[in-house]
């Protein structure tokens, strides 16, 4: 970890003449930025995997009015199903799961008085007046909601809120566009009328079993991120704010 808090020093010390006390804080951003460039191949990647897996939506939904009632056979029937066109399950969640590292580090970092036995210089750094090894109860303890450090909390909280905005148009008009579905309404065919005239056609799908509540909660997901700002130390908490701008800015230009 000695070697992660030397980069982060050196990195700082090279933005001090334009940040100031503050460049520390535009180090971790700097760094966040580097991070999602590192995995932005994956996120193209994920992007053209979720677009490949609503195309195959009537596919699948077509295997889960088959096989419905056989779990193991509908599993291997998706999974066969996803080899063939070339599409991985998990393609949408790597990106995320690659940025875990990189917070963890930051919030190693700024959580512990001493690195690799020498005491942690990176405490003495703030964003303004809020230290970044700070948490928002220790803005509250000092200052309140509107001393100095609070209102450093206040603006991130902001950012979220105006992030989440952002995001929960996105996930609504992706949800529109593309709605999850289980399969097929008990065989019948969209050109069969009520009294069962008309061939045997696309069949009509109906949603999945619980994914209603499912669906209601997601386009709200983003706004727990101010959860997580709000209990993990300040630079930790830079990292997840400037990741996750970038990551609904990015998600808006690859679904476009």
């Amino acid at each position: 970890m000695s070697v992660f808090a030397g980069l982060v020093e050196r990195l700082a010390d090279l933005l001090q003449p334009l940040f100031g006390l503050s460049a520390a804080a535009a180090a971790i951003v700097l760094f966040t930025a580097f991070v999602r460039l590192l995995v932005h191949p994956l996120s193209r990647a994920a992007a053209r995997g979720q677009k490949a897996k609503a195309r195959l939506q009537p596919k699948i939904a077509e295997l889960r009015r088959r096989h419905g009632r056989n779990p193991e056979k509908l599993q291997r029937a998706l999974l066969d199903l996803h080899t063939e066109e070339k599409v991985s399950p998990l393609a949408g969640i790597l990106p995320s799961l690659l940025q875990l590292p990189a917070f963890f580090v930051l919030f190693y970092l700024f959580s512990n008085t001493t690195i690799g036995g020498r005491p942690n210089e990176l405490l003495g750094h703030e964003l303004f007046t809020a230290p970044l090894g700070g948490r928002w109860a220790d803005a509250l303890g000092d200052g309140g909601p509107l001393g100095g450090a609070g209102l450093v909390y206040a603006g991130l909280f902001a950012v979220v809120v105006a992030v989440a905005a952002f995001s929960y148009r996105l996930t609504k008009r992706s949800m529109a566009a593309n709605p999850v579905l289980t399969g097929a309404g008990a065989g019948v065919s969209a050109g069969a009328g009520a009294g069962g005239r008309g061939g045997r056609g696309a069949v009509e799908p109906v949603p999945v079993p619980g994914m209603g509540l499912v669906m209601k909660v997601m386009p709200f997901l983003s706004f727990f991120t101010l959860v997580t700002v709000a209990v993990v130390p300040l630079a930790a908490a830079l990292y997840v704010v400037t990741s996750m701008a970038w990551g609904v800015v990015e998600r808006a230009a690859l679904h476009r």
